[in-house]
This record gives C-alpha cells, sequence and structure tokens, in this order.
C-alpha cells in the first residue's frame, strides 16, 4: 500500500529545524502542500521543499498565541483551500530540576507545548469538521510517558499530549478526525546535550518521519501511541491490572497486604475512555452485591 499525500494541505508547527523539518519535508515529497510554521526560521525550509519540486509557504506564527494560530490557518485556507494534516511539532526546552525551576520557565514549556497544540488544533478544528476529514499528530515524548531527570516541565506538557489525544479521539471521530501521538527518538538541537555521540549518530530524526507520514495517511488509526527512532517503530499502552476487589470493607493494610495481587501484570488492558474505566469499577462491585 502506497500512502500518497497528492493535494493535501498539511501544518507542521515548529518545522523550522530538527524533527519537524523532516516531517515537512516528508509530507511534501509525499505530495502534500506544506505550511511551514516556525517562529523564528520557516523560510529556509520552505525554500527546500520548493527546490524539491514541492509546494509550501512559511508562517511565523507563535503557537502560545491563539490569535496567530487562527492568522496561520487563514493564511492556509488563503493559499490552498483546506487543512487536512495539522501536526503538532512546536517545542522548546527549559530543563532543571525542580527544586531549582523557575516558575516562568515551568510556564513556558507548557504554554509552548501544551497550549500550541491547543491553540492550533482548535483553530484548525473547524475546517476538518466541515471538510468531514482531519490527520492530527500529538507529538508526545519520552520524557512524559516514562519520565526524566530534570523536565518536569516537559514531562508533564508532554503526558498532556496524551491525554488531549485521548479525549480528542472520541469527541472528534464522528467528523472522521483521526488523533495519535509520536512519541519520536532522534537526535536534535534539543537533545544533542542529553545523550551520547555514538547514540545521536544512529537518531537521524529522517528516520522519525515515516512515522508521521503513516498518521497522515487515510488509514491511519485513531488514538494510537506510536514511538519511532533509528530505524524501530513500536507501540505504547497504558494499561491497568484487572486488580482485588475489597468491598466497602477495604482499608489500607489490605492495600499493603495484596499489593503483588493488585500489581499482577496478568490480563492487564488497555481501557479506551474515562466512562469505561469508571465501569469497571462499578461492575465489578455490582458482580459482588
Amino acid at each position: 500500500m502506497t500512502i500518497d499525500l497528492s493535494g493535501q494541505v498539511a501544518i507542521v508547527t515548529g518545522a523550522g529545524a530538527g524533527l519537524g523539518r523532516e516531517y515537512a519535508l516528508a509530507l511534501a515529497e509525499r505530495g502534500a502542500f506544506v505550511v511551514v510554521n516556525d517562529i523564528a526560521r520557516s523560510e529556509g525550509v520552505v525554500v527546500e521543499i520548493k527546490a524539491l519540486g514541492g509546494t509550501a509557504i512559511a508562517n511565523d506564527g507563535d503557537v502560545s498565541d491563539a490569535f496567530e494560530m487562527l492568522q496561520m490557518v487563514k493564511e492556509a485556507q488563503n493559499a490552498f483551500g483546506r487543512i487536512d494534516i495539522l501536526v503538532n511539532n512546536a517545542g522548546i526546552l527549559r530543563d532543571k530540576t525542580f527544586s531549582k525551576m523557575d516558575m516562568e520557565d515551568f510556564k513556558a514549556v507548557i504554554d509552548v507545548h501544551l497550549m500550541g497544540s491547543v491553540h492550533a488544533t482548535k483553530a484548525v478544528l473547524p475546517m476538518m469538521q466541515e471538510a468531514g476529514y482531519g490527520r492530527i499528530i500529538m507529538i508526545s515524548s519520552s520524557s512524559g510517558v516514562y519520565g526524566n531527570f530534570g523536565q518536569s516541565n516537559y514531562g508533564a506538557a508532554k503526558m498532556a499530549m496524551i491525554g488531549l489525544m485521548n479525549t480528542f479521539k472520541l469527541e472528534f471521530s464522528k467528523y472522521n478526525i483521526h488523533v495519535n501521538s509520536l512519541v519520536p527518538i532522534a537526535a536534535t538541537g534539543m537533545t544533542e546535550n542529553l545523550l551520547p555521540r555514538e547514540a545521536l549518530e544512529v537518531l537521524d530524526p529522517k528516520l522519525v518521519a515515516p512515522a508521521v507520514i503513516f498518521l497522515s495517511g487515510h488509514d491511519a488509526p485513531n488514538g494510537e501511541i506510536i514511538s519511532a527512532g533509528a530505524g524501530l517503530f513500536s507501540r505504547i499502552r497504558i494499561v491497568e491490572s484487572v486488580g482485588l476487589y475489597f468491598g466497602g470493607d477495604a482499608t489500607a493494610e489490605m492495600i499493603a497486604d495484596n499489593w503483588s495481587k493488585i500489581t499482577n501484570p496478568l490480563d492487564e488492558k488497555s481501557i479506551a475512555s474515562g466512562p469505561e474505566h469508571s465501569l469497571k469499577f462499578v461492575s465489578k462491585a455490582l458482580e459482588r452485591s
């Protein structure tokens, strides 16, 4: 199966360098018209895309500004008439242990990663709803899913991408808008001081781009977390143990005494929504009543 994006319109935020640049180039190579968003350096990637025979426009809107994201969408609409794909990639780092972190640095990271994704998604959503089609990719991180020393702000923002996706997949599916999350592992300006040199050599950002193309296609899944790096692609799932029912007489000591049973990984399952999670607990209680 060939994934052909000819004539589709993609917005990639933070696409002036690193992973965002690779996503924009890959989308253009597949025939998409690309809006290259970057607060400082979008023009260079547009030149690259055009030199390769593709079509692209530059946008320097700040993702943390809701009005500028609305303006970006207007520019895309004026240029191409539609928006099919949004890659919420824009990001910054302000690393420091939480005890030493300035709260302005915490807020700045949240504003770009989390609120930037919120603003961009809110701006494109009406057009996608009207068209009855859309593909939205939330860029998460292992720092969010698993944690990373010195990145409480970044980790919180990146785990929030999963929370947004889990709700968006439910709210947007009736419009044929699929929302997925990508956890990239790559050598970029943001990671060059975090990984050893031998690791950086195999983590070519180009090797993440195929996942973006897959998640941009007509047959993309909905509500999945995919990790990509160094040529490896995997699926991340949030699972829950079956648990142990104590009923209304439960005590903290009963939890402590049975912790190994409560955490038994046998028959762990993935839960699709908050209501499904609540139903699990209610059903168990009703079974025993």
